[in-house]
């Protein structure tokens, strides 16, 4: 089975409650848990938070929040792995037969769905692959014509 996790604790120091606060109306959160469901790639959305508020907004918008994060994965410098590889765990111990995990960002509002679809075939049609990243694309006007920014961390390709 496919499995999405989208981490989304309630203690966010620089923007209180900023995994449920509004986004041109909606939830941030919802963007995600939307995406995630019309990329068509998962057979389960889990949020994995600490928050009971954050819960019932994920669940509102088709997310499950089986389990509540434990303290010790809640803190200010807890990695995204340790909550990833977390979330994993409870879905294999509970009897879930998990093939492929994916984190998707609550704050993510401009992901859409073809982009994860696409990542995903590129998984499954590279054998040897451990996992896949797409790069995000940032839109440039270019005088000298079309093309395309990526932003990877550390630096910048121009693509034509």
């Amino acid at each position: 089975m496919n499995l999405c996790v989208i981490p989304a604790r309630g203690g966010s120091k620089r923007i209180p409650r900023k995994n449920i606060l509004p986004f041109c109306g909606t939830p941030i959160i919802a963007y995600s848990i939307k995406t995630a469901i019309a990329s068509g790639c998962f057979d389960k959305i889990i949020v994995s938070t600490d928050d009971p508020e954050v819960s019932a907004v994920s669940n509102a918008y088709g997310a499950e929040t089986p389990f509540v994060r434990p303290e010790e994965l809640s803190g200010d410098f807890v990695g995204t792995g340790d909550v990833i590889a977390h979330a994993v765990s409870w879905a294999r111990d509970n009897g879930l037969d998990v093939d492929h995990a994916c984190c998707i960002y609550a704050t993510a509002p401009l992901l859409e769905p073809q982009v994860i679809s696409e990542a995903y075939q590129q998984l499954i049609n590279t054998p040897k692959a451990a996992f896949c990243f797409f790069r995000h694309r940032v839109f440039s006007p270019d005088p000298a014509g079309p093309s395309a920014k990526y932003r990877w961390p550390g630096r910048n390709v121009q693509s034509r």
